[in-house]
């Protein structure tokens, strides 16, 4: 009974014992999968930048119930790798891309401006070339229209020559042709010199009676009238005999001496005004000082192209004493210096024309300035002006001579 007991005590220890180490192996297995799944990391957040974009890309990827998982887990970071890579290399491909149209517009820019430069240089030069061909031919047709003039003062001087006929170096006979044009000038200018007396004594008249501004009006434009027909007279006597306006000798000695280019100076005329039509308003004041300023400009150059032109005649008259031999000299080198000389006197005509426009353009424009009176008093010291140097001419040539 003690050792049956005995043995059945042994065997539950035995099996206690097994037990024992069986739940033991049991809580080391537990343990080892504990300790598996504490040390799990927790759920990986990929993100994947975008090379041309600023937000991230976040893929989330968590734990799952099979054991498939760390497989999944390690294939993500492989697969994001490879996005990445796929998609930096379409944006390089993408930049590449774009920059070659950047690169591509400078160079049209470039060509662009290089075709405009092209065209430009073309364009003038070829207005350079169609103005040297205007030029060409103008000299063209200057030296044939010399030659024709050379080749008829030849034949001219070579009939004088066949027939004895010498030619006077006095030039009377040259006057004695152009002194029908001046003769009838002269007579023209007293005729129109007694309009004007008679024109003056009525605006005298109407200023003194203090008459209307329609009558008044209607006076000094007929004055202004007859001044244009002066001009007129000047322009076909300039044609005739342009010597005898430059002379001055349908004037008298007093007025004479005043002359500038067969006429008086504006801008002097418009000094003596001046003083004598006040009062003045500050625009009309201005208005005259600036008229006078730019009479003054014209006629300084008017002036200066005179000088030119005698300097130039006088070159082209000593040019040929040089080369003469004797007293016959050379015909044709004569000749054609005389035609030289004689295209340069006829801009004579053209100056004293300016002149007289010059002139003439002054008078209206001192009109418009001023109201109907002050015209009115200003046509009458202009003619009181010229009046009394007509008398000084008077009275010194009737001075006593001892």
């Amino acid at each position: 009974m003690v050792a049956t007991s005995f043995v059945g005590a042994l065997v539950y220890a035995i099996a206690a014992v097994f037990a024992i180490q069986l739940l033991f192996q049991l809580n080391c297995q537990l343990l080892l999968i504990k300790g598996l799944l504490t040390n799990q990391p927790e759920p990986n957040r990929l993100q994947l930048k975008k090379v041309q974009s600023s937000s991230p890309v976040t893929i989330l990827v968590g734990n799952t119930d099979n054991q498939e998982e760390p497989a999944m887990a390690d294939a993500s970071p492989r697969t994001d790798i490879s996005t990445d890579v796929d998609t930096d290399d379409k944006n390089q491909r993408s930049d590449r891309g774009a920059l070659v149209p950047v690169a591509s517009d400078s160079s049209d820019r470039s060509k662009d401006k290089t075709d405009q430069k092209s065209l430009r240089r073309l364009a003038q030069n070829r207005e350079a070339a169609r103005k040297s061909r205007l030029r060409k031919k103008a000299y063209v047709q200057q030296l044939e229209s010399s030659r024709l003039k050379l080749t008829q003062l030849e034949q001219e001087l070579q009939r004088a020559r066949q027939q004895g006929i010498f030619i006077s170096s006095s030039g009377d006979q040259a006057h004695s042709m152009s002194g029908n044009g001046a003769m009838q000038f002269d007579a023209e200018y007293a005729r129109w010199l007694e309009e004007q007396n008679r024109q003056i004594n009525e605006l005298r008249a109407a200023v003194n009676s203090h008459a209307g501004d329609t009558e008044l009006r209607m006076i000094v434009d007929g004055v202004m009238a007859h001044y244009d027909e002066i001009f007129r007279l000047k322009g076909v006597a300039a044609k005739a005999d342009v010597f005898h306006l430059l002379s001055g000798m349908w004037k008298t000695p007093a007025e004479r001496c005043f002359l500038w280019l067969g006429g008086f100076r504006s801008s002097e005329l418009l000094k003596l005004l001046v003083s004598q039509l006040e009062p003045l308003t500050e625009q009309q004041l201005l208005g005259i000082t600036n008229l006078q300023e730019s009479s003054q400009q014209a006629e300084d150059a008017l002036s200066q192209g005179m000088e030119a032109l005698q300097q130039s005649l006088a070159e082209t008259l000593s040019t040929g004493s040089q080369n003469s031999s004797g007293s016959s000299g050379n015909v044709a080198n004569y000749m054609g210096q005389m035609a030289m000389a004689m295209g340069k006197l006829g801009t004579l005509e053209g100056f004293i024309r300016q002149a007289d426009n010059l002139r003439q353009q002054t008078l209206q424009q001192m009109h418009r300035i001023l109201t109907t009176r002050q015209s009115a008093r200003a046509l009458l010291a202009i003619h009181d002006y010229f009046s009394r140097l007509r008398a000084l001419s008077s009275l010194w040539l009737a001075r006593p001579r001892d």
